[in-house]
């Protein structure tokens, strides 16, 4: 079965979001993938001290296929530094691991497919 790392930006950390809702969201995306048959895990971050910890955690507890990197890190201008350290942890802890990207939090499947 292949395998998919889903790292997205804590639904909990962006103001003015409803959180729980959006947490949602990324859970019925998160059940999509055992639905294609891929074994899939999301690690969700913040842009602090515990991002980098957090990320090598989970990107090292099993050989990853693919690593799905979520729009909401690389779209925001502000988190270009967390996107930048995304991608180079993946490079460094996964280097078996294609790395894909989404357009949103309801197409990860297909991003991780391209690549599968």
């Amino acid at each position: 079965m292949s395998s998919a790392l889903v790292v997205g930006y804590d639904p909990q950390a962006i103001p003015g979001v409803d959180g729980e809702a959006l947490r949602a969201a990324l859970d019925a995306e998160l059940a999509r993938f055992g639905e294609h048959g891929i074994d899939a895990a999301m690690t969700l971050i913040v842009f602090d001290e515990s991002a980098a910890s957090t990320l090598v955690a989970s990107l090292t507890r099993q050989p990853w296929d693919v690593v799905v990197v979520g729009g909401g890190i690389r779209k925001a201008e502000p988190l270009l530094p967390l996107f930048e350290q995304i991608v180079n942890l993946i490079r460094r802890h996964a280097p078996q691991a294609a790395i894909a990207f989404n357009t949103s939090g309801g197409d990860s499947v297909e991003a991780a497919q391209r690549w599968l």
